[in-house]
């Protein structure tokens, strides 16, 4: 990739917080991107709510039901603690607030800004679109728990196949038409969607394993799929 190209990460909650905060896999993110600040690069990390998201929606549709927005509410304030967290880890690289509204992206000389979700209605995917759109970027890394998109989910059927490439018309049709609140898909349907308008090239891989990260930004052979 280009230096000085701004790169955005849509960073999986899962990645995050899997059951525990994974320290480990945190440290080896923001030490992977900030050797990448100090050759010119920047980056605007978008971080998800993952599993603990779901705990608490599930936990407050136990205890006393509710509505879409209620619980698309509660993920975006926990895709902001995750926010926080990342931000925190990043020290003084990063600005010092995190993003709440990427249609407005701050001006900064920092390398790193980090945001969450934004309003209900989608997931954090779709604020890491928006921020895309505001600062000119041409492409997305969204960092999940899976190595590519398979035209089924492997987890219940052994025969699925991985898409290494796939175009916006196949992989949309790959996802359910709306959006529901912890929603489990490679990339949710409305930032697709968007993305696509766009013109966006989004790629989707495995957080957990950071030299493959390396691997793309160096513009080496990697897993993973492209959407394009």
């Amino acid at each position: 990739m280009e230096k000085k190209e701004h790169i955005i990460i849509s960073l999986g909650g899962s990645l995050i917080v899997p059951d525990d905060i994974d320290t480990n896999l945190l440290k080896s993110f923001v030490e992977l991107i900030k050797e990448y600040t100090s050759k010119g690069f920047k980056f605007v990390v978008i971080t998800g709510g993952g599993k603990i998201c779901r705990h608490y929606q599930q936990a407050i549709t136990t205890i006393s039901g509710s509505n879409n927005e209620q619980l698309d509410t509660l993920g975006i304030a926990v895709t902001r603690l995750n926010a926080h967290l990342v931000r925190a880890c990043f020290g003084d690289s990063a600005y010092a607030d995190i993003i709440i509204d990427p249609d407005n992206i701050p001006t900064t000389d920092k390398p790193v800004l980090v945001g969450g979700g934004w309003k209900p209605g989608n997931s954090s995917d779709l604020a890491a679109v928006h921020s895309a759109k505001s600062i000119g970027a041409k492409k997305i890394i969204n960092l999940s728990n899976i190595d590519y998109v398979y035209n089924k989910d492997p987890r219940k059927f052994p025969d699925a196949i991985k898409i290494e490439k796939n175009n916006w018309s196949d992989f949309r049709a790959l996802l359910p038409k709306d959006w529901d609140p912890g929603l489990i898909v490679p990339f949710d349907p409305v930032a697709a969607k968007e993305a696509e308008a766009l013109g966006l090239e989004v790629v989707i891989m495995n957080g957990k394993n950071i030299d493959n990260l390396r691997n793309y930004l160096e513009g080496k052979d990697f897993i993973g799929s492209v959407v394009k």
